[in-house]
């Protein structure tokens, strides 16, 4: 078996990779570091390690936090938010890919009105969602996060989605219909299992996206018992004080279910990202 031979391109790339991969990493791993420190430590000598690693942080964010609570809110609001996004993206993805257009620009000013989403940033929108909200008596419940959460995601799933059907081959759907297909169980039977990457890397990226998310969640929630996990490190803010090492963590603690459910689907995202993407 022929050696692969190591040259200076491949090099200057595993040196790239390395650094990034180094950025990447270290403010995590700097965190579990200080989640061991007492609030002094952290406060003189953040960069040291931890004279003594002291577990009464994590028992401390334990009592503080109703995590069971946090973590029900957290998922019903993704599970939800995240099932209808998929339905209405990938229907008005397949619209702009594969219905005929009178006039080919509609159909690109349509892809465009979506994508439009990518540049309006969310502060902009605080005030007229908490607008329609109070209108419409959601404000501290679950609607009031899924309907923004929903408005968000579309605009990146429909670059993935559209992306990819744009590249998706005729051959297969004209047979499916030559075979008698309807539009729905072509989408059902044929297209969805082929595309199963792009939804995993949707699911992933927003689902990631809803855990960590925070104005929304801070400005249209208020009771302690909707509290969703991005809220949890409000808990450990006093008046004129703050509760740092408990709070980074109550960080760590919701940070892991994030990197289990990444790692596991990491192939799909990758292959998602990879042919979804770089087709659009």
């Amino acid at each position: 078996m022929e050696k692969k031979r190591l040259t200076a391109s491949k090099v200057i790339l595993f040196t790239i990779l390395f650094i990034l991969t180094a950025v990447v990493m270290v403010p995590f791993l700097w965190s579990i570091l200080l989640s061991f420190k007492t609030n002094n430590e952290i406060v003189n000598a953040p960069t040291a390690l931890p004279a003594v690693f002291n577990f009464d942080n994590y028992v401390r964010a334990l009592e503080t936090l109703d995590l069971p609570s946090m973590y029900k809110n957290t998922i019903i609001i993704a599970v939800v938010a995240e099932f209808i996004t998929l339905i209405i993206t990938f229907m008005s993805s397949f619209a702009i890919s594969r219905l005929v257009f009178r006039k080919e620009r509609n159909r690109k000013a349509l892809y465009y009105y979506f994508l439009f989403g990518l540049a309006v940033p969310i502060y902009i929108l605080l005030f007229p969602v908490y607008r329609l909200n109070a209108a419409m008596g959601v404000l501290d419940t679950y609607l009031a996060l899924i309907l923004p959460y929903i408005a968000v995601a579309i605009a990146f799933n429909s670059l993935l989605f559209v992306g990819f059907l744009n590249d998706f081959p005729g051959e297969v759907e004209e047979a499916a219909i030559i075979d008698g297909c309807g539009v729905i169980k072509l989408c059902a039977q044929i297209i969805v299992p082929i595309i199963k990457p792009i939804f995993a890397t949707v699911i992933v990226f927003n689902v990631i996206y809803i855990w960590n998310e925070f104005p929304f969640a801070v400005t249209y929630i208020t009771s302690p018992n909707m509290f969703t996990l991005s809220l949890s490190a409000s808990m450990f803010k006093g008046q004129f004080s703050m509760d740092y090492s408990g709070m980074i963590a109550a960080t760590v603690l919701i940070m892991i279910p994030q990197l289990i459910f990444y790692i596991f689907l990491q192939k799909y995202i990758i292959s998602g990202m990879t042919e979804g993407a770089v087709k659009a």
